[in-house]
C-alpha cells in the first residue's frame, strides 16, 4: 500500500498470462484467504483463472496475513486500500488493465464501497448477498430495532477470528510481534454499534444509497430469500442508473452454485458471461435479458430445514415494473383480512416475551434449524388476520406492506408484522416480515417517544419476496410487539392496540403470469470445482435447539453453529478448528430478563506454530443501559500469551 504497510493476496493465474495479460478479479474480504475460510469459497477462483482471468482473493489490513490492525468494518482506510489494491492489481505484467470486483457478504458490501469511489481501472462489480444500507440491512439492525440474534454473536466472532496471528510460513520471523501486536490493538466491533444506535453518519458511511449515482460501473447484484440482504437487490436495481441486473433464487448465504434451498444453478458460467461483456468485450447477450429474474416461491410444508424449494422462474425487463400492482385487504376486528375496510373498532394485544423462539435465522447458511417451522404457534401468540380460501392463485413480486394505526401503553414500543401462507390443512407457512421500531416513526436518524393513548399510523415494508398463494390457501398477517431473540425487547411490557379500521390494511405487489416467464433460458448445471485441497478431520453440525424452564417460564435458544469444523488445508499444512456455541434467554413477563451469551474459539496449527483464541460475550440490558462484557484469550503453545476483558455500557436511545 501507499504508507507501506503490505496486504496478502492469493493470486490464481491463466497458464499464459505472462505472455498475453488478461482482466484480474478481486476478492477483498477479512476471511483468511490462507486458512480458515480459504477451502469453502475459494474453488471459484481457479474455475475463472483456467477460463482466462486473474482472479485474486485479498485479506483486508489487519486479517489473515496482512499487516496492519483492523479498527471496524468497512472504514474509509479499508476502501482505500481496495482502490489501491485494483490499481497495483491493473499494473501488474500479467493483467491488460481491466478489473472487476466480486464478493459474498462482506466481500459484496465493499464492492459496493469501492466502486462508489470510482477507482480508474474498475470496470464491473458482481456483489452477492450484500447490502446498499449498512443501517437498514445487516446483523445490527432492523427497522430501527436492536438484533439481538446477531448483534453479539457476530461482534464476538470478529473478535476472534482478529486476534488471530499471520502464517509463520508467509509473515516469516515477525509473526508472533505482529500477533502480539493485533491481540493488544484490536477493537471490539460492539462499541461503535451500540454507540450509534440511530442511523447516523456514522452508518450513512458506506451505504450507497445516499448517492447511487456514484455507481457508473455496471453492477451484477445477487441473492437468495433465505438470505438477510435480499431487499438491497431491488433498490439498486431501482436506484442505479447505469447498466444494472438481478437474480434472486431460493438460495441463502451461499453461491447459488452450492446452496440451499435449491435448485442451485450453474451460477459460474452465469459469471463468466458477466465477466466476458464487461471484462474483455464480448457481447455474451447477458444484457439483452431481463434485468431482474427471480424464482417464485410455491408452498411447502413448513420445516426448518430446505433442501429445495419449488417454484419457478420470472422476470421483469424494468424495476420497478410498469403499472400499480397493489391488493389491498383491510385487517378487519374480527381477526378477518377482507377487501373491506372495518369499521374501526379496537383489537388489544399484550405481546409475550417468548414470542418468536421459532423464528429461526436471520440469515440463513443453509444449516438445520435456519427455517422457521410451522408458525401457528407464533400465530397465536399475534393478533392475526386471515383471509377467506382464495378462489385462484395470487403471486407476488416485491415488497408487501403493512399500514396500521395503533396505540402504545409505553413511550418505547416496536411491531412486528409477519405475512403467512396457510394451507388448507392449517399449516402456517412464513413468507416474509420485519420488524419496526415505533419511536422511528419520523426516521431513523431520531427516536420520538411515543405518547401512551395517542395514536399514530405507521407504515412497515416487508422483506421482498416472489411467492405464489395457491387456489384454496390463505393469506394471514400476524402482528405482535415482541420477537425473541431477533428483537432486544423495550425495558417495560407494551399493550398495544390496533384500530381495525380504514387505515389498518395490507397491501400485496401481486404480479400476474406473463407468457414470456416461460420462455427464459434455462441456467446451466451447477459446477462443482474442487478447489483447495482439504481433509475434513471432523465435522459438527449446525444445530439449532429450544428449552422451555415451566418452574420460571423463561426459555432459551441455543444456536451451535457450525464454522467449518476441524480440518486440514493440505497444501499449506494447516490444521484449523472453530467453534461457535451462543445462547438467548428471558423469562416471560420480564423484557429485562433477556440476556445473550456466547464462546466463541478458533485455533491454527502447522509445524511453525499451534495457537489458540478464545473470546466470550454477554449483552443484557437495563431500564436504561445496554450492558456487554467482553473478554479475549490467547494461546501458545497451551501457554496463555494475553488476556483482556471489556465492560461496556451504552444508553438506550429508544431501543
Amino acid at each position: 500500500m501507499p504508507d507501506g504497510t503490505r496486504l496478502a493476496a492469493r493470486i490464481w493465474l491463466p497458464e499464459d498470462a505472462e505472455s498475453a495479460p488478461v482482466p484480474a478479479i478481486l476478492d477483498f474480504l477479512p476471511y483468511r484467504q490462507g486458512d480458515l475460510m480459504a477451502a469453502r469459497d475459494a474453488a471459484i477462483y481457479p474455475y475463472f483463472a483456467a477460463r482466462g482471468y486473474a482472479c485474486a482473493r485479498v485479506d483486508l489490513r489487519g486479517t489473515g496475513n496482512s499487516e496492519g490492525i483492523i479498527g471496524d468494518e468497512y472504514t474509509p482506510q479499508e476502501l482505500q486500500d481496495g482502490c489501491d489494491v485494483i490499481a497495483w492489481l491493473a499494473a501488474q505484467r500479467w493483467c491488460d488493465g481491466n478489473v472487476g470486483m466480486t464478493g459474498i457478504s462482506w466481500g459484496g458490501f465493499n464492492s459496493l464501497q469501492v466502486a462508489a469511489l470510482r477507482p480508474p481501472a474498475l470496470r464491473a462489480v458482481l456483489t452477492l448477498c450484500a447490502s446498499d444500507d449498512r443501517y437498514a440491512d445487516d446483523v445490527h439492525y432492523r427497522g430501527g430495532c436492536v438484533l439481538a440474534v446477531d448483534m453479539l454473536q457476530w461482534a464476538v466472532s470478529m473478535l476472534v477470528w482478529n486476534a488471530l496471528p499471520p502464517d509463520p510460513a508467509v509473515a516469516g520471523t515477525a509473526w508472533r510481534e505482529r500477533w502480539l501486536e493485533r491481540l493488544t490493538l484490536t477493537p471490539a466491533f460492539i462499541e461503535p454499534w451500540l454507540s450509534h444506535q440511530l442511523r447516523d453518519e456514522y452508518w450513512r458511511h458506506g451505504s450507497v444509497c445516499e448517492d447511487y449515482a456514484a455507481i457508473e460501473v455496471p453492477v451484477y447484484a445477487v441473492g437468495g430469500w433465505s438470505d438477510g440482504y435480499t431487499d438491497a437487490i431491488p433498490r439498486l436495481l431501482a436506484g442505479l442508473t447505469g447498466p444494472r441486473k438481478g437474480l434472486i433464487g431460493p438460495w441463502s448465504h451461499a453461491f447459488p452454485n452450492n446452496s440451499v434451498p435449491g435448485p442451485d444453478i450453474g451460477f459460474l458460467a452465469e459469471a463468466r458471461r458477466w465477466w466476458d461483456h464487461w471484462l474483455k468485450g464480448i457481447d455474451t447477450g447477458i444484457m439483452d435479458e431481463p434485468m431482474l429474474r427471480a424464482w417464485t416461491q410455491e408452498y411447502t410444508p413448513p420445516a426448518p430445514h430446505h433442501r429445495h424449494w419449488p417454484g419457478r422462474w420470472v422476470a421483469e425487463q424494468s424495476w420497478p415494473p410498469a403499472g400499480d400492482r397493489a391488493r389491498r385487504s383491510y385487517l378487519r376486528a374480527d381477526g378477518r383480512l377482507d377487501d373491506r375496510a372495518g369499521d374501526g373498532a379496537d383489537r388489544a394485544h399484550r405481546g409475550e416475551d417468548t414470542a418468536g423462539l421459532e423464528a429461526g435465522a436471520l440469515t440463513a447458511d443453509g444449516g438445520f434449524g435456519d427455517w422457521p417451522g410451522d408458525q401457528r404457534g407464533e400465530d397465536g401468540r399475534s393478533l392475526s388476520f386471515t383471509s377467506p380460501p382464495l378462489g385462484a392463485p395470487v403471486e407476488i413480486l416485491g415488497n408487501p406492506r403493512v399500514r396500521v394505526r395503533v396505540t402504545s401503553d409505553r413511550p418505547g414500543a416496536s411491531i412486528v408484522v409477519r405475512l403467512c401462507d396457510v394451507a388448507p390443512t392449517g399449516e402456517s407457512l412464513l413468507i416474509t416480515r420485519d420488524l419496526f421500531n415505533l419511536t422511528h416513526r419520523e426516521g431513523h436518524d431520531r427516536a420520538v417517544p411515543l405518547v401512551p393513548g395517542e395514536a399514530v399510523t405507521v407504515e412497515v415494508p416487508l422483506k421482498v419476496i416472489a411467492h405464489r398463494f395457491d387456489a384454496g390457501h390463505r393469506i394471514r398477517v400476524s402482528v405482535s410487539t415482541t420477537y425473541w431473540p431477533w428483537m432486544w425487547p423495550h425495558p417495560e411490557p407494551v399493550t398495544l392496540t390496533l384500530s381495525c379500521g380504514p387505515d389498518s390494511f395490507l397491501e400485496l405487489p401481486v404480479r400476474e403470469p406473463q407468457t414470456g416467464d416461460g420462455d427464459l433460458a434455462a441456467f446451466g448445471p451447477p459446477e462443482r470445482p474442487a478447489g483447495i485441497a482439504t481433509e475434513v478431520l471432523s465435522r459438527r453440525p449446525t444445530r439449532r435447539t429450544i428449552g422451555h424452564d415451566l418452574t420460571d417460564g423463561s426459555a432459551e435458544v441455543i444456536f451451535d453453529w457450525d464454522v467449518g469444523g476441524n480440518f486440514r488445508l493440505v497444501d499449506a499444512g494447516i490444521e484449523a478448528d472453530g467453534t461457535n456455541l451462543t445462547r438467548y434467554r428471558i423469562a416471560a413477563g420480564q423484557p429485562l430478563s433477556a440476556e445473550v451469551r456466547t464462546e466463541q474459539s478458533a485455533s491454527l496449527r502447522s509445524r511453525h506454530f499451534d495457537v489458540t483464541v478464545d473470546a466470550t460475550g454477554h449483552m443484557s440490558a437495563g431500564p436504561a443501559t445496554f450492558l456487554v462484557t467482553l473478554g479475549l484469550d490467547a494461546r501458545e503453545n497451551g501457554h496463555r500469551v494475553h488476556s483482556r476483558q471489556w465492560c461496556l455500557e451504552f444508553p438506550r436511545n429508544g431501543a
